[in-house]
């Protein structure tokens, strides 16, 4: 199917799903096993029924959390998009969340049986023990929650600098706005995007690029984000590609339809060349570039020899073949710089390294470069840990 890719994006979500499934079975036997002890045998089956009833829906909710299962419920149903994406949300973050305090209690309890022995008749130990348990079980919601009404909408600026060899003098100091994964929907608002907008107008860019995802899923507010976009101020314009997100609502006509009304043209297999003083920008867009197919068919032709060529693709893995290709810049987001982040020995790890080499930052290949940009909102879990959104400020240098 066209969008398999969505659903089941990589073995990672395969192994997510099925520990989620594990730990929640696990968790759910031992429930009905202390509810058959304490219960009557009427009152234990009711309760057997109603857990039965309880995961059936969170099933349905969070199979809502796949934006591209949302979409197409949303088209054929014609449900609202808000509470279709809260409820794949909250079933999100309760599934993951006690999955994850729950194993975090065992492995503390198995720790503790190691060391200590059975904690059976010991009432201090079984105190502190089950005093941890409770602080674990907590503790990811604690972290979510954090993510949620702080980091979220934490926008950050992110100035950097790209040395470039052999640089025209005219593109020396080019500043470049990018902005990515911006996901208009039920937990991103209009004033917050004006908000960035607002922010970005400050930078003075000569030029503002949008690297897709507009939105997450079908019915969300499309045209209110272009409106928004339409409002960034840059000397030579705005220019954009596709993201996934628009594939899967089915708005990739629609997006480019509405952007050029508003002065916001959609690269979708073309490039559009920029003067600044005696140099070239040669600015080329692509749709999105779908996982384990070959990567950027024909995007060489839209290479211009002379000039600085920078490709706009909302897919970051294309890097390596852009570079064969003839480009001397890609622009990509996608990832959104893995979005709930922990830093190991001073080794970031994400969901995102499992997919792609090429999650955060700057990226070289020779002369050539690639920025991945964190981007500005969020899908799955409304949250951010670890890597807040950001504004990129991008400025070409002579190396």
């Amino acid at each position: 199917m066209k969008r398999r890719e969505a659903f089941l994006h990589t073995p990672f979500d395969l192994l997510a799903i099925f520990i989620v499934i594990l730990t929640q079975w696990h968790m759910s036997r031992q429930f009905l096993a202390a509810a058959g002890r304490s219960l009557s045998a009427r009152a234990a089956l009711v309760t057997r029924w109603a857990l039965a009833v309880f995961y059936a829906l969170m099933a349905a909710a969070f199979a809502l959390g796949f934006a591209f299962l949302a979409s197409r419920l949303v088209r054929r149903f014609n449900l609202p998009a808000n509470p279709a994406q809260i409820a794949g949300a909250v079933a999100q973050i309760w599934l993951f969340g006690t999955t994850a305090g729950y194993l975090a209690y065992r492995a503390v309890r198995f720790l503790a049986e190691r060391f200590w022995g059975p904690t059976t008749f010991d009432p201090a130990r079984r105190r502190l023990l089950n005093a941890t348990g409770s602080a674990l079980l907590a503790a990811p919601f604690a972290i979510v929650g954090y993510g949620m009404l702080i980091e979220r909408l934490d926008f950050h600026v992110r100035e950097v600098e790209i040395p470039v060899p052999n640089l025209p003098d005219g593109l020396d100091g080019l500043r470049l706005l990018h902005l990515s994964d911006i996901h208009l929907s039920a937990f991103l608002s209009e004033k917050d995007l004006a908000r960035v907008i607002d922010t970005a107008n400050e930078l003075h860019p000569h030029l503002a690029l949008v690297t897709g995802d507009l939105i997450t899923a079908a019915g969300d507010p499309l045209e209110t984000c272009l409106r928004q976009l339409a409002r960034l101020r840059a000397d030579a314009g705005i220019l954009g590609c596709m993201g996934n997100h628009e594939d899967y609502a089915m708005v990739e006509n629609l997006t480019e339809r509405e952007g050029a009304r508003l002065g916001i043209p959609f690269l979708r297999g073309r490039a559009q060349p920029l003067r600044f003083g005696g140099a070239v920008l040669n600015v080329a867009g692509v749709d999105y570039q779908r996982s384990g197919k070959d990567y950027l068919p024909g995007a060489e032709r839209l290479v211009l020899p002379g000039a600085y060529n920078l490709l706009l693709s909302h897919n970051p893995d294309v890097f390596p073949v852009a570079v064969e290709k003839g480009y001397d810049l890609t622009l990509a987001g996608h990832t959104h710089g893995g979005q709930v982040t922990v830093e190991i020995l001073h080794q970031p790890i994400n969901a995102a390294r499992f997919f792609t080499p090429f999650v955060y930052g700057l990226y070289r290949r020779g002369a050539a470069a690639e920025y991945v940009t964190r981007g500005i909102g969020t899908i799955g879990i409304p949250a951010r840990i670890g890597a807040p959104p950001e504004i990129a400020l991008l400025r070409l240098r002579k190396a």
